[in-house]
């Protein structure tokens, strides 16, 4: 289970009007911990008017560089993002846990990668092209990024300047919705931008792997496309930074409570829940530290593995079948369907 630790903040940068990023400073004796792979993400906590909050951020830095680097884009409502965008310090502290997260290249012969970002989904994307530019000179990047304008796009500049730097091998399509500047193209990221792109602009080249973040319905639909083309599933990685479909029905019968018997930290604790709640709010509730972050189905800080009973995730944009099938969970989404049920935060 990744763990905290106090980071002080090394640099905020304005990246554009609603979006900072953050450099953190890790101390030697930590940055093995903060040893990271392009494309995963880590957890940060603080205070805000008395209440813990907790956020997931992807690293947007390369391993290469040294740096520990966070983008936060301001949104409606946002506690944390707004409180980051508009009080947050150099030299404040945070809590900052170590990194995590499975969106990472693992096809060691893969030549042609595709990277298809709208909005903040660029952060992780940004990294792996980084990485993958910096250390596979025989390996092409082909980035599809979606915005409102220019300015709204996060790290415009420095995607212009690899783009200039790489040349041949790092190719860039903008797409805006609300700006037509000449050499992008105009609208969302939906299936006429991914035929343009992929069987016009490099018909002759085969994509070996794609990774896409951003919204779930783009990424709905630009999977759909990539499948019609003939891309397999495995060759698709995407991580969404929000859902729509967080509000389906809570797959229980019955009602009455369920025993629960969770081990964090090597530490066993049993209660009892209502059957209709969820394995990580019943616990929290109990006074346990579980591991957790957004806790909509839509990170893996939850994980756990089901050692006793059975359960039900609500919604799943994490665990690949075969991993359900080995009794892992997001215990945010995890509803009991047995008796009893007994899950291991620290196996997994």
């Amino acid at each position: 289970m990744s763990k905290f630790n106090p980071l002080k903040v090394k640099e905020i940068r304005r990246e554009t009007p609603l979006a900072v990023s953050i450099v953190f400073d890790v101390p030697d004796h930590l940055k093995a911990d903060y040893t990271f792979k392009s494309g995963q993400y880590v957890n940060i906590k603080t205070l805000i008017n008395g209440e813990e909050v907790r956020r997931s951020y992807s690293i947007s830095s390369s391993p290469k560089s040294n740096e520990l680097r966070v983008v936060v884009k301001a949104v409606a409502n946002g506690v944390f993002s707004t409180f980051v965008t508009t009080q947050l310090q150099v030299g404040a502290v945070l809590e900052v846990a170590q990194p995590e997260g499975k969106f990472i290249l693992e096809n060691p012969n893969a030549k042609i990668i595709a990277g298809i970002a709208a909005g903040s989904g660029i952060t992780p994307i940004i990294s792996l092209a980084k990485d993958v530019l910096e250390n596979a000179a025989d390996t092409t990047f082909i980035l599809v990024y979606g915005n409102k304008t220019v300015e709204d796009t996060i790290y415009y500049n420095e995607i212009e300047a690899l783009k200039n730097h790489y040349l041949g091998r790092f190719f860039v399509h903008y797409t805006f919705t609300k700006t037509h500047p000449e050499g992008a193209l105009f609208g969302r990221i939906e299936r006429s931008t991914i035929n343009f792109v992929f069987k016009n602009k490099h018909n002759e080249k085969h994509i070996d792997e794609y990774f896409l973040c951003g919204p779930e319905d783009m990424i709905q639909k630009v999977t759909s496309v990539l499948t019609e083309n003939g891309a397999r599933d495995e060759q698709i990685h995407y991580e969404l930074f929000t859902t729509s479909s967080t509000n389906g029905e809570i797959p229980v019968s019955g009602e009455g409570m369920v025993k629960v018997t969770v081990l964090v930290d090597d530490v066993e604790t049993t209660f009892n829940m209502p059957r209709t709640e969820n394995i990580l709010n019943a616990a929290l509730k109990h006074g346990i530290d579980a591991p957790y972050s957004c806790q909509g189905g839509i990170c893996s800080s939850c994980m756990c593995r089901t050692v006793k009973g059975s359960a039900e995730m609500k919604t799943n944009h994490i665990l690949m079948d075969d991993e359900v099938e080995e009794g892992l969970l997001l215990a945010c989404q995890a509803y009991v369907t047995s008796d009893e049920i007994y899950v291991d935060f620290d196996d997994v």
